[in-house]
């Protein structure tokens, strides 16, 4: 087995030589939100159409439907003011930083983390180096990415030819206070997973994703949402025919 800490900056430079190659391509991002009741049952549904697409780096998602429906003339302006200034912020924003929120390094969270029971496995068909990891509660951390990192317990598949996170699985294993406990606590047992796949045998490019999230705001009410996200429609652009689209040779999600 690979040294996994080498491993995984493996997997940090290999994403950043393929930075520039997905500036070429975008993607259709179909996005559903469900509000749950304390019986488990769905109280409410929305849902969203993004067409996303990269910038320096960064990954930016722009509205085109609500609940099915398109934009109207407003909600359209707006939309198109809202990504030309998170375009503007992602021009400015190293790689390596997020443009929304917190951000924490991969050698940063392999401090906080235990790693174990590394082992080889066939993740859809391809060898992949799969480990699970854990937060360290004696850790010394600071700001808010770190403090949220050792509360997590997971699992990580990566492929062994391409050196990618192929999928993700990841929970809290203890309940995490934000802003003091003041404004909202996530509770223990939300999780998340993610899946990655290749694309034109060149990419690899978010499939979709799925989680659910139980917390406490204001310590009065509780929010509980299960969410899931199915990306598709790959579309490469030619740089040097002024970026007109042709389609992908593959597209591994569908719309639901």
């Amino acid at each position: 087995m690979p040294d996994i800490r080498q491993l995984m900056r493996e997997v940090q430079e290999h994403q950043k030589k393929l930075d520039q190659i997905r500036e070429n391509y975008t993607y259709s991002s179909y996005q559903v939100v469900q509000d749950i009741d304390g019986n488990g049952q769905v109280k409410k549904t929305e849902s969203s159409e993004y067409e996303d697409f990269f910038v320096n780096g960064h990954v930016i998602e722009r509205k085109v439907k609500a609940n099915d429906k398109p934009l109207d003339e407003s909600q359209q302006q707006k939309e198109t003011e809202r990504v030309t200034k998170l375009v503007g912020k992602a021009e400015k924003t190293p790689r390596d930083q997020s443009i929304e929120g917190p951000t924490i390094s991969i050698s940063r969270v392999l401090d906080i983390m235990d790693v174990r029971n590394e082992r080889r496995e066939l993740y859809r068909g391809d060898p992949t180096i799969v480990f699970d990891f854990v937060g360290r509660k004696d850790a010394k951390t600071h700001g808010l990415a770190e403090d949220a990192s050792k509360k997590l317990q997971g699992t990580v598949w990566i492929d062994e030819a391409d050196h990618q996170v192929a999928h993700l699985e990841v929970s809290f294993d203890d309940n995490f206070r934000l802003v003091g406990g003041i404004l909202a606590t996530v509770q223990k047992g939300s999780s998340f997973r993610f899946d990655q796949a290749k694309v034109n045998g060149e990419i690899w490019l978010p499939t979709g994703a799925e989680g659910t999230v139980q917390a406490r705001l204001l310590l009065l009410k509780t929010l509980r949402q299960h969410f899931r996200e199915r990306d598709y429609d790959y579309q490469r652009f030619k740089v040097e025919t002024q970026q007109q689209p042709k389609d992908a040779k593959i597209a591994p999600g569908k719309k639901p």
